[in-house]
Formats: structure tokens, C-alpha cells, sequence
């Protein structure tokens, strides 16, 4: 008798010695995903814009901007007065250079970001994608074309999905970027190299961060930023909202956060 109870009290001592290790361990390297996640891209005085071009703005309709407006180092914006503007319009001068010189060092961040997930056919409609970097590879663009993309934080408000674009990010008419699982529209960064084209009617969520030019078709609507570098931003008809929040204006603009 005394040799099992000896037995046993040795199996259970091995057996809390194992659970403290192992509680250990979990101490030591907390949230693994999280780590290995993507942080956030820093947008800087750009993230109080929710348009920012580098040489027009253009639009068509009548609307509300929640947020600013700015072009540097162009001056012109055709299509929108202070009134449908609850922020500050800046044509020009060091306000908007400040935010474009933001916009590069965001841009430059999310574009220099390593350890890729590939997309060999460039392909992201009819895709399910959990939080990380991905890259089109062979082709150098990304079409949402054949369905619409889901983005699934997999119940993480705070994960990051970081698109980095050759050239061009193209919507096919009425596709859509659907959140899932607590996914935030301010947490997604399209690295555009040249240009993004949004289809009629179709809903992207994000901050679009282009190199060259950003163009919204009629209906498209954007729940996020639309940030040009060098060239314009077209805006006919649309509609651009903070989480989901529609409107029945021709078109609204609100920041995410």
C-alpha cells in the first residue's frame, strides 16, 4: 500500500511540475498570433483626411465629408464647397504637403513590409483571407472580380490586413469586401502602385493608400480613406461612410475613427 501511495504522489508531483512548465511557457510567449500578425500602418497627419490627392480632386453629386480634404502639390478641387465639408479643405500650402509627406512614409511602410502570402492568379474575389500580408505573384495586380472577399479577424478587432499592389486594384460592378468575425475597416491598407478603380456599385472597406490616382464609379462606396500620392481622386456619384453607416446623398465621406 505505502509503495502505490508513493507512486501516485510521484505521478501527481510530475504532473504539476509539467502544468507549471507549461503555464510557464504560455507567461513567457503570450498571444503568438498576435505577434506574428501585421502591425498597424502608421498614417500620421494623413489619417485625418478622408480625401487626400496629389493633384485634383473631382466630384460629381452633392454630399457630406466628415474629415478633410486636401491637395498637395496641386490646388484644385472641383465639385466640393465648405458647406458639405465637416472639416477643413486645404487647396495647396503646408498643412496638405505636411499629410502627403505622411502618406509617402505610410505608403513606403506598408510597401516595404516582408514575408508576403502569395496570390499566384491575383485573384481575391471568392477568397475567405484571415488577418496578414498578401501579395499577387506572378501577376502585379489584384482584381476582386470573380465574387466578392471576405476578411476574417477570427474574432481579433485589431488584426491587420496589408495588400501590397505592383500596379493596379481593380472592382469588378457590385462586388464587395465583407468584414467577418470583428474584422475593422481601419485596420485595412491597399498599397496601390499605380491606380485603384472601384466598379459600379461595388463596397470596399479600407485605406486606399495609391501611388497615382484613385477612381470611383458610379455607386461605388468605400467605408474608409482615399489617399492619392502624385495624381487625382474622381468621386462620381458615390458613396464613402465610417462602419457601415450609409447615407441617401449622392455620395458621404466619414472617417473611420
Amino acid at each position: 500500500m505505502k509503495t502505490m501511495y508513493t507512486s501516485l504522489l510521484v505521478v501527481n508531483r510530475a504532473k504539476w511540475m509539467l502544468m507549471g512548465l507549461v503555464l510557464a511557457v504560455v507567461l513567457l510567449f503570450p498571444h503568438q498570433g498576435a505577434i506574428a500578425g501585421q502591425a498597424t500602418v502608421n498614417l500620421g497627419s494623413a489619417r485625418s483626411f478622408a480625401i487626400l490627392a496629389g493633384t485634383t480632386i473631382t466630384s460629381t453629386g452633392v454630399g457630406t465629408i466628415d474629415g478633410d480634404v486636401g491637395v498637395s502639390p496641386g490646388t484644385a478641387i472641383t465639385g466640393i464647397t465648405p458647406g458639405m465639408v465637416n472639416g477643413n479643405i486645404y487647396a495647396g500650402g503646408p498643412i496638405a504637403a505636411q499629410a502627403q509627406a505622411d502618406l509617402t512614409t505610410a505608403y513606403n511602410d506598408a510597401m516595404g513590409r516582408s514575408g508576403a502570402t502569395l496570390i499566384t492568379d491575383g485573384q481575391l474575389g471568392g477568397k475567405i483571407l484571415s488577418p496578414g500580408l498578401y501579395k499577387p505573384d506572378p501577376p502585379a495586380s489584384f482584381a476582386i472580380t470573380a465574387g466578392n472577399l471576405t476578411l476574417d479577424a477570427q474574432g481579433d478587432p485589431n488584426a491587420v490586413w496589408i495588400f501590397q499592389i505592383t500596379t493596379t486594384l481593380t472592382l469588378g460592378g457590385a462586388r464587395q469586401v465583407i468584414l467577418a468575425g470583428g474584422a475593422q475597416a481601419r485596420n485595412i491598407f491597399w498599397q496601390v502602385g499605380s491606380s485603384a478603380t472601384l466598379g459600379e456599385n461595388s463596397v470596399v472597406k479600407g485605406n486606399i493608400l495609391a501611388h497615382d490616382a484613385i477612381t470611383m464609379t458610379g455607386g461605388a462606396r468605400l467605408d474608409g480613406r482615399a489617399l492619392a500620392r502624385t495624381a487625382e481622386v474622381t468621386l462620381i456619384s458615390n458613396t464613402i461612410t465610417k462602419k457601415g453607416l450609409y447615407s441617401d446623398q449622392p455620395w458621404r465621406i466619414l472617417l473611420m475613427d
